[in-house]
């Protein structure tokens, strides 16, 4: 009888304890949704064209609720978010770029889901930069050109090549 009623007895706790387990999880706040923690995300955005005692800097504050900051944001703060804020995970798009030294020095520093960013990176030019980086550093600015994707043609004026 008396081994009978231990076990019921620590049956019994161990409900108990699965109760109080199933009500603290239930107390727990819920997730933060997508809104309140694109909230938080932030960049500033630089790009510096050329080297050493002249260059040109550019930047831009990125925001992604709702997107602004410059013309591709929205696309920009999409592909952020599928690699979660990392700007040396994004997948490098397959491009025909000019043989052509001009270099292009790209910085983003902020918050991207409560994680610290601070990526710098120097490309040979606007053309590679921008199949290595996507979205993110295409500030408003005339003289950057769209990357020619592989299988388009070519400047017929200038030598290309497959960035990356």
């Amino acid at each position: 009888m008396t081994h009978t009623l231990t076990t019921k007895a620590v049956r019994g706790g161990l409900w108990a304890a699965a109760a109080a387990a199933l009500l603290l999880v239930g107390a727990a706040p819920a997730p933060a949704t997508v809104q309140e923690s694109r909230a938080s995300d932030w960049l500033y955005l630089s790009v510096t064209r050329g080297d050493g005692g002249s260059s040109d800097t550019r930047g831009t504050l990125l925001l992604c609720e709702p997107p602004q900051g410059h013309r591709r944001a929205a696309e920009a703060c999409a592909q952020l978010d599928s690699v979660g804020g990392d700007i040396s995970r994004l997948p490098l798009k397959q491009a025909y770029c000019p043989m052509v030294h001009a270099p292009v020095t790209v910085h983003a520093r902020g918050q991207w889901r409560g994680h610290a960013v601070d990526y710098r990176q120097t490309f040979s030019n606007d053309c590679v930069a921008t199949a290595r980086t996507g979205a993110v550093f295409a500030l408003d600015d005339d003289e950057v050109k769209e990357v020619k994707e592989v299988g388009e043609s070519s400047e017929p004026n200038g030598r290309t090549r497959p960035a990356g």
